[in-house]
């Protein structure tokens, strides 16, 4: 079946785009274009374009609960295949203004842990899936 349009963007509402996309690019990659105070877009190199614009009045959610805000829709990352890889990003994103939300492994049953952007957008550090 042929697709009827293909994805330009993925959005992110949130107070301030431009410090987000700063944030987003010292994360993925990239560099932020900015069209304006209510809009920057980051081309992620071998990723999708990530767009951030500007939203008064913006909430964030509250990861995990879906009764408020909900969690509307989350990104993930892959940050090596071991867990010394993911603790090396998980390092980097916390000083880069991350908040840690869930960074317990139960034991070794899930391949990821769970930030907040400093907008408040939960993102997740994965281990790389392997085949």
């Amino acid at each position: 079946m042929a697709p009827v349009a293909r994805l330009r963007n993925i959005v992110l509402d949130c107070p301030d785009p431009a410090a987000l996309a700063a944030f987003y690019a010292a994360v993925a990659g990239g560099t932020p274009e900015h069209h304006d105070d209510e809009w920057v877009t980051l081309g992620v190199p071998d990723g999708p374009r990530l767009g951030f614009q500007r939203s008064e009045g913006y909430t964030p959610p509250e990861w995990p609960r879906a009764d408020r805000n909900g969690q509307q829709f989350h990104l993930d990352f892959d940050a090596g295949p071991t867990w010394a890889d993911v603790d090396v990003a998980q390092q980097k994103v916390l000083a880069l203004g991350a908040l840690p939300l869930d960074l317990d492994d139960q034991g070794g049953k899930k391949d990821f842990r769970v930030f907040a952007d400093p907008a408040g957008h939960p993102f997740c550090l994965c281990m790389i899936e392997r085949p």
